[in-house]
Order: structure tokens, then C-alpha cells, then sequence
């Protein structure tokens, strides 16, 4: 716990955790909601590192932590064993089908993927260990290793069951239950030789299936549901929502127990009846249909993944990937999708090598040295979002390479039969039965080609913010200026005030940054400056851009409006986005938040403004959209 100081002087600094009647966090700050306020050392809190200030404001203690304090929350109620409620950050979203599918999938996967990874590194090296004749499939080495390797992935629907259980809100274990029971050895037995079926169901179609076994008269039709992935999420989806009803009409002296027992009764039938045959048609029609796209043209498939598997990964679409990958590993023993993206993260790793190469500028050598490493082992993040992205050409180049390296896997008919390690780690899970085939050799040649095109490339390429910093400052032909500027707009059309005046300590004594603030006129919020929407609230009362020369902007719409939990206010652009200077953000209801009683006073400071020369606000009175508003020296 990187914070665990800071998290146990704020519990103790708070009164305590018995004190503690609720904690929440937002963009900047805990919120705590105490049971008796006098028992807070708000002064000892207000002098300690890594604290901003203390506000006390609609009722609730709040301790300003800064752009970090999602990783404060954690640590604090990790500590203080808190039954958090439910963050800000976490408030529910208007959002669309689709993106509450990503979110869905994220949240079920994301735990499970260190373990995933490793299990599948050691069947991989398992595989290639037998193809280099180190022993053989009959040794106790071998199986051993092999039970390790299988343990998470043939009884995959137990941890699914879990994981997905915490996602929709039901009970942990009656998910494990559910997954249990879809996976219980003895059902798995009845089709095996010599049973014969009672009879059979959709006799002559592609769903025809034999019975074995009846529920109260109803026909089951049993399916191995080892390594299935869509069966179980939808059955804890389902068995979330039916425990919920009971919940409410079941006695609560009785509840402990009756209501896993009524929640059982139900969802487990309805799963091995309904449900679970239902999902299992899908799983293979899904991974029949991926299949058929790949066979139209492997190298095709293998250039688009290639190119755009980063940009995926960027806004999160890749998790509409992964459950497709796992199924098809579960209903046909391999799958190609992810095969095609390997090469993706060679490429990005060629291009910081290059980076690292050309550039005399030491903070971004310091910066690919350590990118480079962690990209050989697959983890592009810091290659992407502290080099290549920010410099757009170095990205571009990078999906270049990608494209290439999967039309070669492409071509080569590369596969990857388990989902194993990332990076150099990863080959292994292309080693299929038969061992070392033309797909693997696919996949080394397609990692090469991916490194060395990015990695010439970029070589070739002139990197924009290569400068000399052995230059002289006092140098006059310096080809930098010693001092620049970046000017924002106004996102807002109103009155301008002083930050002093805005009624909230964090705000008026600068410590979340320098700035200025706005009395609107208009409900409606523009960018001020080109940039990335790196932070956007869901309940839509505070966003945060970084310019392209890294200004850290928030934009604070009014003073504790995040009670309002999204109402009235209406996003225009989502997180992640790139923005344009006076593209419309947001859009929010002036009269109507008025009404609630809160002031809409607007901050928009520059979070990290002691990383330049100074801030100089506009000697305006009255602002309107688009004019300038401040100027950061640089």
C-alpha cells in the first residue's frame, strides 16, 4: 500500500475509525461523513504531507488530497476495514449498451487476469518443455505442471461465479455456487459411454441435442460448461437480481439463510434448463462467425487488429475482445484474435527503442529506458501514454508495425491455444498439440518484423521535441525561447472572480493550483484549450484536460454539486476524448442547480502550477466564450 502512512494518520487524525459513519471520494478529495466532527484534529490534518487542506461542507468532513486520491480511498479503507460507500467516481452513468457491456466485461475479467496470465505461462512451458523433449506427457513433472496450468481454466465458471457475483451486487459465494454446480463432475459423467439419451431435442437442426436427464419432468440439456465464459455470467447476472427480490420479502431472522437457499433453487435450474444452452448456442455461433471473418482473409484480419489493437486498448474496447478470445479457446481449443495482436506491443517497444536512440533530451531517455524494458514483457502502458501517444507520429508508427507483425501471424496461421503471459512470455501459448508448427515460427518471425519496422521507422522519423539540453540558457541562438506561454480560453461566459472569493478553502487559498473563477450566465462548459479529456466525472460537476503542453486544467462546475449525483448536468464529450478548443464538454441547468440551493461559482485552476513560471489570470470583468482567460508561462 504505497499510501499506508498517510491513510492511518488520516483515520487516527479523523477520530478514529469508529468515528466513521461513511467515506466516499471525488476528484479531489475523502469525503467522510463523521458522528461528531469535534473529535477531528482538523489543524494536525491541515499541516500534514500529503494533505492539501481540510473543508467541512454539506455536512460532510472533507480531507483535499489531489489528483491521487483514488489511491488514498483505497489504502484508507483497506486500513480502517470501511464499508465504503459507493465512490463518486463510481456514481451511476448515463451511458450506452455498449459501454456498460465494456464495463461489464472489465469488471468481471480485471481480477482474474494476474492468475489467468500465470497459469497459462506455465501450460505454455509446459507444451514447450514436452516439444523440446525435456520429458513427455506421461511424465509426473509434466502432470503435474499440467494441473497447475488447467487448474483456473477447467473450473473457470467457479471464478467467474465470483468475480461477477462482486460486479452485480450479489452474494460472492452463491456466484461460486452457481459455478460449481455448472461444472460438478457427476452431471459431467451422465453422457459419457455407454449412456444412451431418453431422446432427443431439435432433432435435425444445428441445436439438435439428446437428453439424458429430466428436472421435475423438464428436459436438461447437459453441456460442458469447463472453460465457458458467457453460461456463468449470465447465470450470477440472473441469480443477482432473483437474491435481490428475496432480500425483500424474506423475514430478515430467516435471511442468512433462506435466501441463498431460495436463490439456488431458482437460478441453478433455470441455468442448466434455460440459460445455460441458451449462452452455449451463442458462444458458438460467436466464435464460428470470428472464425469465418478470419477465413475470408487471415492476413486482412491480421493488418486491422494489428494496427488498431493499441487504439482499442486506449478507450477500453479491447475488453469486447477478451471474452470472444476465452470462449473461442473453450468451444474450439484455440482462438485467433489474439494471436493476430501480438506483435502490437513489439512494435510499440521498437519505437521507444528508437526514441531512446535519437533523443538527447535526458527526462525522455530516463522515460524510455524503463518503457522499453517493461514493453518486452508486454506492458506498453508506459511506452504509450508517457512517450509515443503524446508525440503522435511515434504512436502511429507504432500501429504500423503492428499491422505488419499480424498480417505476418496472419498469413503464417498463427494461434494461440491458451491465454498465457504477456509480452516475450507469450510465446509460449502459441505451441499447439503437435508442438513447434509453421503457426509458432509465424509468431516469432511477426514479433521481429513488428520490433524492427517500428524500431527503423522511428529512426528515420524527425522527433519532434528532440532538443539539445547542453545547450546554454543563455545561448541567443538557442532554437527554444527561454520563456513561453500557452493561452486558455474562457470555457464559460460570465463574471469573473478572484479565487479567493470562491467559498471553499481548497479553491481560495490556491491549494489545488492557481486560477481564476466564474459566475456563468450560461449552462454550458467549452474546452478551453486543445488537450485530452483525461478526467470526467460521472455525475458531470468536474472535468479535467491536459494541453498538449501538459497544463493540468480542472474545471469545477459550482460548490459541492457532486451531491446532486449527476442531475442536471449533461455531458457532451466523455472521458478519454480529444478535445478542441471551444468544443462543447458540457451542458448543465443554471436555474435548476440554483434552485437546489447551490452556488455555481465555477474554479478553473491549473492543478499543477507550480511546474511552470507562473499562472497570469485576465484583467477582465465580465468573460465570454473563447476570449482569453489565462495565460501559463512555461
Amino acid at each position: 500500500m504505497k499510501y499506508e502512512q498517510l491513510a492511518k494518520d488520516i483515520i487516527k487524525n479523523v477520530g478514529g475509525k469508529e468515528n466513521v459513519n461513511s467515506l466516499t471520494h471525488c476528484i479531489t478529495r475523502l469525503r467522510f461523513k463523521l458522528k461528531d466532527e469535534s473529535k477531528a484534529n482538523t489543524e494536525v490534518l491541515k499541516n500534514m504531507d500529503g494533505v492539501v487542506t481540510v473543508v467541512k461542507s454539506g455536512g460532510q468532513y472533507q480531507v483535499v488530497i489531489g489528483n491521487h486520491v483514488p489511491d488514498v480511498f483505497a489504502d484508507v479503507v483497506a486500513i480502517g476495514g470501511f464499508q465504503a460507500g459507493a465512490s463518486e467516481d463510481a456514481s451511476e452513468e448515463k451511458t450506452g449498451l455498449f459501454n456498460k457491456f465494456i464495463d461489464t466485461i472489465s469488471g468481471v475479467f480485471t481480477p482474474l487476469l494476474g492468475v489467468l496470465a500465470a497459469t497459462g505461462m506455465i501450460k505454455g512451458f509446459n507444451a514447450l518443455f514436452v516439444a523440446l523433449h525435456m520429458f513427455s506427457t506421461t511424465d509426473g513433472t509434466y502432470q503435474i505442471l499440467n494441473a497447475v496450468g488447467d487448474c483456473l481454466f477447467n473450473f473457470f465458471p467457479i471464478f467467474l461465479g465470483y468475480t461477477a457475483a462482486k460486479k452485480f451486487k450479489g452474494n460472492h459465494f452463491i456466484g461460486m455456487a452457481i459455478g460449481a454446480a455448472l461444472v460438478y463432475p457427476s452431471l459431467a459423467g451422465l453422457t459419457a459411454p455407454p449412456a444412451q439419451p431418453l431422446y432427443t431435442l431439435f432433432a435435425g437442426t444445428l441445436i439438435e441435442s439428446p437428453i439424458y436427464i429430466t428436472f421435475l419432468g423438464i428436459p436438461v440439456i447437459l453441456m460442458s460448461y469447463t472453460s465457458s465464459v458467457i453460461p456463468i455470467i449470465i447465470a450470477t447476472y440472473v441469480g443477482a437480481k432473483i437474491e435481490s427480490g428475496f432480500k425483500k420479502i424474506i423475514p430478515d431472522v430467516v435471511k442468512m439463510f433462506l435466501v441463498p437457499f431460495c436463490t439456488l433453487l431458482v437460478v441453478v435450474p433455470l441455468t442448466f434448463i434455460v440459460i445455460g444452452p441458451i449462452a452455449t448456442w451463442a458462444g458458438k455461433l460467436l466464435g464460428a462467425l470470428t472464425l469465418a471473418i478470419y477465413g475470408l482473409s487471415p492476413v486482412i484480419a491480421g493488418l486491422f487488429m494489428g494496427a488498431f489493437w493499441q487504439v482499442f486498448v486506449i478507450f477500453g474496447l479491447h475488453w469486447g475482445f477478451i471474452p470472444i478470445a476465452i470462449n473461442n479457446i473453450a468451444t474450439l481449443h484455440y482462438d485467433t484474435i489474439l494471436a493476430l495482436v501480438f506483435a502490437a506491443s513489439f512494435a510499440q517497444t521498437g519505437v521507444v527503442g528508437a526514441v531512446l536512440l535519437k533523443t538527447k533530451n535526458p527526462k525522455l531517455k530516463s522515460l524510455c529506458v524503463p518503457a522499453f524494458i517493461s514493453g518486452i514483457f508486454g506492458v506498453t502502458e508506459p511506452a504509450i501514454y508517457g512517450i509515443t501517444l503524446p508525440r503522435k507520429k511515434p504512436f502511429i508508427l507504432s500501429c504500423v508495425g503492428g499491422a505488419i507483425g499480424g498480417a505476418v501471424m496472419g498469413f503464417m496461421g498463427t494461434k494461440v491455444y491458451i491465454v498465457g503471459g504477456l509480452g516475450i512470455f507469450g510465446l509460449a501459448s502459441n505451441i499447439g498439440p503437435e508442438g513447434i508448427d509453421k503457426g509458432f515460427c509465424g509468431s516469432v518471425i511477426g514479433i521481429v518484423v513488428a520490433f524492427l519496422l517500428g524500431f527503423i521507422l522511428m529512426l528515420f522519423t524527425k522527433l519532434e521535441d528532440n532538443t539539445d539540453s547542453g545547450k546554454s540558457k543563455n545561448d541567443l541562438n538557442t532554437v527554444q525561447p527561454l520563456v513561453r506561454q500557452e493561452i486558455l480560453v474562457s470555457p464559460l461566459k460570465g463574471e469573473v472572480k478572484p479565487l479567493s472569493e470562491v467559498k471553499d478553502e481548497a479553491f481560495s487559498k490556491g491549494a489545488l493550483g492557481k486560477g481564476i473563477a466564474i459566475e456563468p450566465k450560461e449552462g454550458k462548459i467549452l474546452a478551453p484549450v486543445d488537450g485530452v479529456l483525461t478526467t470526467f466525472f460521472p455525475t458531470g460537476h468536474a472535468l479535467g484536460i491536459t494541453s498538449a503542453n501538459g497544463a493540468e486544467i480542472l474545471i469545477h462546475v459550482g460548490m459541492d454539486t457532486v451531491q446532486l449525483e449527476g442531475k442536471y448536468f449533461y455531458p457532451k464529450a466523455k472521458q478519454g476524448d480529444t478535445v478542441k478548443a471551444g468544443q462543447v464538454l458540457l451542458e448543465f441547468d443554471i436555474n435548476a442547480i440554483e434552485k437546489e440551493g447551490y452556488s455555481l461559482i465555477t474554479p478553473v485552476v491549473i492543478t499543477n502550477s507550480d511546474s511552470y513560471l507562473d499562472v497570469i489570470e485576465t484583467d477582465r470583468k465580465i468573460i465570454d466564450y473563447k476570449e482569453e482567460l489565462l495565460t501559463v508561462m512555461i
